[in-house]
């Protein structure tokens, strides 16, 4: 189980460059690549694909613009963000049409659209938490030599 929880203390990293800094704030613009970009096949595969994203990351050192940086984060904290965006919404919509089947009598498409509404108000409880949320996850960025 030790093992387990060091593995997944490990570091994400994606490289990028700074765009601008503010305080202890750098905005960094990172290229996030699929799984499939380092393929040797990916030429001849319609399927390799790679994104341009910006974010705010927290200074290791002071950085300037155009600096090329390494972002960091808590391999765990990645595994937070899936279980919070994708399988928690997954057992609500679940609990709320099991719940719904068994104690009324409403049709399968009126049970399907609350299980989606209370999917809903799941990403909306998310959101109102987003302040709180956004201290958890936090992103580090450092010079690359």
């Amino acid at each position: 189980m030790q093992s387990l929880l060091m593995c997944m203390d490990e570091l994400i990293r994606h490289t990028g460059v700074v765009l601008s800094v503010n305080g202890e704030l750098a905005h960094v613009e990172i290229v996030q690549t699929s799984a499939c970009s380092a393929c040797k096949a990916k030429s001849m595969c319609m399927s390799a694909e790679s994104q341009q994203k910006q974010m705010d990351v927290v200074m290791l050192e002071p950085l300037q613009v155009g600096d090329e940086v390494e972002v960091e984060v808590r391999e765990r904290l990645a595994w937070k963000a899936v279980l919070l965006a994708y399988i928690l919404p997954f057992f609500v919509m679940m609990a709320v049409m099991a719940l719904l089947d068994c104690y009324t009598e409403l049709s399968e498409a009126v049970v399907g659209t609350l299980s989606l509404c209370g999917i809903a108000l799941y990403y909306i409880g998310l959101s109102v938490f987003k302040h709180r949320l956004q201290k958890q996850f936090v992103f580090t960025a450092r010079k690359i030599n």
